[in-house]
């Protein structure tokens, strides 16, 4: 009778589920609008037309807001300059696609004449090119647009390519390929809700941030991402697929604010062992750490701020003075041994030399950049007129930064915000401003000790257990992959919603799969409620878009 044993567990099990936390209603943001990132752009394009075609510029910046980009992306414009940007490289892209080395196998037909437009052809590219830049189908009035550019350049330049060209710039440079759009429409029961399409995007680009591919389309366009069953096949093949690791990674250089990288300098005087390279190497070393643990190994994400393993090329040894293993500059498994300082992300290149200033450390900037990227803790700016000189004196008496510091942290003014950001930042003064280890400044063994939240420690490695069990920790990623997921900062009516998610993401372990998988499978990414603004209504309504 085994098999009525079996029967019998999963009926308990089946059962014992049901009696599990019910995840809470919400209302939903209002629709709106989000501009494309570089890098979604970029994904795009290489997704639609393959990663031969080289993307070479830069956009208007986003604002971080709320601790992400992805919520800035909502306010994100585009200025003329910014056309002008779109423009161009849109024509660059374009002429790659139209290449005699790309045409063949990127345009799904031959022209009648090569010398002359052909609008079945041009179309039959357009609608399938399309449907994918725009993530939707395009009507036949969008399609009619393209195939009309095609048809009047051809018969200007004698050329059925470079119509194609010109075509596909117009449309890589439309509001429907740039800006993301919550397109809605009524339910059964009168409420607003999104369009399968709009279904598509939001899976897509927190999953694998980029536009939905054919098999999510087709989903789609049947309806199926209104059936429980369908959405969750979609979701389980999504998360199963090797494009998570660029979803996940796009996650965590949001989360971890990697746009720093861009504008990060160091004194090749003070650092010479610092250059360009390293930066890059450092970046990456972060992303296959993080990638590795929670994906490849299917790790608790806790774990990350007190594992050794990871990943180091040449130049990155050069810095933490390990061996290279694979001198010829390429990437090895590294595991720090016990009893080494570094242990975690914080101690990590990419973090430590990331948050210090040109020509020294900074535990300030540390300190700061834990509270408020990993702990979701927000620090205030420092007052306009603070008074640097205690801290910066070269001929004070105090010589460690610990020491300086706290001469600086009497200032009234100063004191409350360096009573948060200084104890955990002075405890990766091990590392100075490049991230070599070190034992002493100015000569005066360094102090790491100090506590976090009540928790004591006395060393960076120790400063990574205290990371790794304090509750803030996990909160704060499910707060921000929340608000990614959706792209608007969580309401207060929406706290339930989060005391669910955290509550799964623990009793899932704090595998982040399985916190994606759950918010992927929520209610709450796809609700929404109707703007207070009518005329934002009208322009992400599926009407006005018919």
């Amino acid at each position: 009778m085994r098999w009525l044993a079996g029967v019998s567990a999963v009926v308990i099990a089946v059962t014992l589920g049901a009696c599990g936390p019910k995840e809470p209603k919400v209302m939903g943001g209002s629709p709106d609008l989000r501009r494309l990132t570089e890098e979604q752009y970029a994904n795009i394009i290489a997704d639609v037309f393959g990663e031969q075609i080289v993307i070479a510029g830069h956009f208007d910046p986003i604002l971080r807001t709320d601790g992400l980009y992805a919520l800035g992306t909502r306010s994100a414009r585009i200025t003329p300059s910014g056309f002008e940007q779109y423009y161009d490289l849109a024509a660059s892209v374009a002429n790659q696609v139209t290449s005699p080395d790309n045409r063949d196998d990127l345009i799904p037909c031959k022209p009648a004449q090569a010398n002359a437009a052909d609008d079945a052809c041009a179309k039959q590219f357009f609608a399938k090119a399309g449907r994918l830049l725009y993530r939707r189908p395009l009507t036949e009035r969008e399609l009619a647009t393209p195939v009309k550019a095609a048809h009047d350049y051809a018969g200007i330049s004698g050329d059925f390519y470079e119509g194609i060209a010109e075509g596909l710039s117009g449309m890589l440079t439309t509001p429907e390929f740039l800006f993301i759009a919550d397109t809605t429409e009524k339910a059964g029961d009168g409420q607003l809700k999104l369009t399968n399409y709009a279904k598509a995007s939001r899976l897509s680009f927190l999953l694998w941030n980029t536009t939905p591919d054919e098999q999510l389309l087709t989903a789609a366009e049947k309806g199926e991402l209104d059936k429980d069953s369908s959405l969750k096949r979609e979701v389980e093949r999504m998360i199963a697929s090797p494009r998570l690791d660029r979803g996940l990674r796009a996650f965590f250089k949001d989360f971890f604010d990697f746009a720093k990288f861009e504008t990060l300098e160091k004194d090749p005087v003070i650092y010479p062992v610092y250059g360009m390279r390293t930066s890059e190497d450092a970046k990456e070393q972060m992303l296959r750490t993080i990638t590795n643990h929670l994906i490849n190994h299917d790790g608790d994400y806790r774990d990350l701020y007190t594992t050794r393993k990871t990943f180091i090329t040449p130049t990155l040894a050069r810095i933490y003075h390990v061996p290279a293993l694979h001198p010829d500059g390429g990437w090895s498994e590294y595991e720090f041994p016990e009893g080494d300082n570094r242990a975690g992300l914080l101690t990590q290149i990419g973090f430590v030399a990331v948050n210090a200033h040109p020509g020294r450390s900074s535990p300030t900037i540390r300190g700061r950049a834990i509270r408020e990227l990993v702990l979701c803790q927000k620090v205030p700016d420092p007052p306009g007129d603070v008074d640097f000189s205690l801290f910066n004196d070269p001929n004070s008496p105090n010589r460690t930064a610990k020491q300086r510091l706290t001469a600086h942290a009497t200032a009234p003014a100063c004191a409350g915000c360096h009573k948060v950001t200084d104890p955990v930042g002075l405890a990766l003064e091990n590392f100075d401003g490049a991230g070599e280890f070190r034992t002493t400044e100015n000569e005066v063994p360094i102090d790491t000790t100090g506590n976090l939240d009540g928790v004591a420690y006395t060393n960076a490695a120790d400063l990574g257990k205290a990371m790794r069990n304090s509750l803030a920790v996990p909160s704060c990623l499910v707060d921000r992959m929340a608000a990614y997921a959706v792209g608007r900062t969580p309401s207060r009516d929406d706290a339930p919603l989060i005391t669910y998610l955290e509550k799964d993401f623990e009793k899932d372990g704090y595998k982040v799969p399985e916190l994606l998988r759950t918010i992927a499978l929520s209610d709450f990414i796809f609700a929404v409620s109707p703007p207070k603004d009518s005329k934002a209504a009208e322009n992400v309504s599926q009407e006005n878009r018919s």
